[in-house]
């Protein structure tokens, strides 16, 4: 039997629980759109074509802020082409994804949805392509309550009232060759300045995220972040990090450590940022926006899009791409990572899981055909529902799992939240084990664990092996089920994880 120690005390906390951390992404790729949330003519469909069931599903989800419209496409995508009457929007080619994009879901659709699924809005404008003008266009459309040409087009298009969208991304991955209209370093940093100098002056309210690096093991990683907030620090509020993982040649214990990855990733940013600051004598900080993270299997399955984007056998609207199936290994990952995310709420303040629907996502939706959840649906949702108030400081002795990635990475990975004002205590568990079980041991220091309210684990069925999923045909086969044997009392938790699982407790506790 494997074993962890974990401690935690009411006095050292990491901060308040960033609101914006549960967040997802809506690009205009494969049938995440079209299809997926929005599908005029299905039976789930409401008068405005979003699919119901799909809607449902997100508020289920807990998502709460969406950032759109990408992604690559927006690198090269013009904005007044979502805009006004569907009949009259133009048909483009999209390079980044090499599609046919209809339009007919555009700006004013996606603020509708957003506003129904209960969300907020971050909206990616296109710096590949398009530049200053472009960036402050959009702004006065959305955001200028009126008497201006743009404000009274919105108006005139449907929207009399502002947008008010406060969140803005200032281009997308603009440090990646496969980027539409990519930059180096200097020439984004100066860019983002002056687009994000321009869009303030039109609302300066407004929130900007510049954008870092989109991967760790980028060649210029770190250095690009450096250049970029030297030109653009005191425009911007945050900077990005993109990150995806997934198992390489069955090396189970790697993909399982992915977060120790993450957790280096954020760390470093922050140093740069930091470094940025004092060299600049700021006297802000700039935070992070990880607005884009999830497992996502790049190699190693033949996905549709390969075909007729190598041959360049046609352009297609809305065809099938990486709509990865996720199974029980992917789910305990994606909990390590948004442990990850939790554990460095001081600094990354918005996290958005890439997609929402279909597309590298936690609900999948069939055209014509039923929404149903995957397995990374549930330690997202659980999260989203259960991590309030203060993110408490955790100190883990764990057994370890030798990873040829990481090396060795603790066999429990752990969050945890404490909400004051109801006086509970939510604790996020992963075991990465891929065989045994492990016996956890929680010290409570300053806490008094009256009783056990939640008790729940995601582990693969008896009978299954780990890369069970849920399926068209098997909706409901990964899930969360009660978790037995926890034991708390006064200052001490006492738990078993079974072998390769997430879970999740809540507790009644108080200050002791």
């Amino acid at each position: 039997m494997s074993r962890a120690r974990i401690s935690i005390d009411r006095d050292f906390t990491v901060s308040e629980v960033p609101h914006r951390l549960f967040g997802s992404f809506v690009e205009h790729m494969g049938r995440c759109v079209y299809t997926g949330i929005y599908e005029p003519g299905h039976a789930q469909a409401d008068d405005q074509g979003f699919r119901k069931d799909v809607l449902a599903l997100t508020k289920e989800l807990g998502a709460t802020v969406i950032r759109y419209p990408g992604g690559n496409f927006v690198s090269g995508y013009n904005w007044e082409d979502g805009i006004g009457p569907v009949a009259n929007r133009p048909r483009r080619l999209d390079g980044a994804w090499h599609t046919l994009e209809t339009n007919a879901f555009g700006l004013h659709e996606f603020v509708d949805l957003a506003r129904k699924a209960g969300t907020e809005i971050m909206e990616a404008i296109n710096l590949g392509t398009r530049g200053v003008d472009a960036a402050r266009e959009i702004v006065e459309y959305a955001n200028h309550p009126g008497g201006t040409y743009l404000s009274d087009l919105r108006a005139k298009n449907g929207h009399k009232d502002p947008f008010d969208i406060k969140l803005w991304c200032l281009g997308n991955e603009m440090d990646g060759p496969w980027q539409i209209g990519h930059k180096t370093a200097q020439e984004y940093g100066r860019l983002a300045q002056e687009a994000g100098k321009a869009m303030r002056l039109v609302d300066p309210t407004i929130e900007l995220v510049a954008c870092g690096s989109s991967s760790s093991a980028m060649p210029t990683f770190g250095e690009w972040e450096q250049t970029v907030l030297t030109h653009a620090y005191d425009e911007v509020d945050y900077v990005s990090l993109h990150a995806y993982y997934q198992e390489h040649d069955g090396d189970a214990n790697s993909f399982l450590a992915s977060a120790v990855d993450m957790d280096y990733f954020i760390e470093s940013v922050v140093a740069t940022a930091d470094a940025v600051g004092a060299k600049g004598k700021h006297k802000k900080k700039i935070n992070l926006s990880f607005d884009e993270w999830n497992v996502w299997y790049q190699t190693g399955l033949d996905t549709e899009d390969q075909p007729h984007r190598v041959n360049n056998s046609g352009w297609r609207e809305h065809p099938r791409v990486i709509e990865d199936k996720y199974n029980v290994t992917d789910a305990v990952v994606v909990g390590t990572l948004l442990n990850s995310l939790l554990r460095h709420g001081d600094r990354v303040k918005i996290a958005n899981q890439a997609q929402l629907v279909n597309v590298i996502a936690p609900i999948l939706a069939e055209p014509n055909g039923p929404a149903w959840r995957q397995s990374i649906f549930y330690p997202f949702s659980l999260m989203a529902e259960l991590a309030k108030g203060q993110i408490l400081r955790t100190e883990v002795d764990s057994d370890k799992v030798d990873t040829a990635k990481f090396g060795d990475a603790d066999l429990v990975d752990v969050s945890v939240t404490w909400d004051e004002d109801n006086g509970r205590m939510a604790l996020f568990f992963a075991n990465r084990g891929l065989e045994e079980a492990a016996d956890v041991e929680v010290a409570l220091r300053g806490f008094d664990a009256k009783s056990i309210i939640r008790a729940e684990v995601l582990e693969a069925p008896e009978g299954t092996d780990r890369f069970t999923k849920n399926t068209l045909e098997q909706q409901d086969q990964i899930g969360m089920t009660a978790l037995n044997g926890v034991k708390a009392s006064g200052d001490e938790l006492r738990l078993t994880l079974p072998a390769l699982s997430w879970s999740v407790v809540v507790l009644e506790a108080g200050k002791n």
